[in-house]
């Protein structure tokens, strides 16, 4: 699936959802951005959460398995929604 902007941004709210209702998961994601949980809340809909969110579940393999296994989606498309959002070749790759 190619997504849209928008339509990225859908993606990573559901995946900030599904964090949400993942303590550990979530834990680890506000020690690695540096938010406390009334931070997040004030920013969840801002549209530029949405690419550290994906960034930050992007960084483990059993993390994108079982959000995409969670969300019904192809892995492959946690890597496309956040592609949509920066742009090709923002994690270091070239297209």
């Amino acid at each position: 699936m190619t997504y849209s902007r928008e339509a990225a941004q859908n993606l990573a709210t559901s995946v900030l959802i599904y964090m949400a209702e993942r303590p550990d998961l979530m834990a680890g994601f506000l020690e690695a951005s540096g938010l406390n949980p009334q931070d997040l809340r004030k920013i969840a809909a801002d549209p530029e959460i949405a690419l550290h969110v994906l960034d930050f579940l992007l960084e483990d393999d059993r993390r994108v398995l079982d959000a995409a296994a969670d969300l019904t989606i192809p892995p492959g498309d946690l890597m496309q929604a956040r592609t949509a959002l920066a742009g090709p070749g923002s994690y270091g790759w070239d297209v």
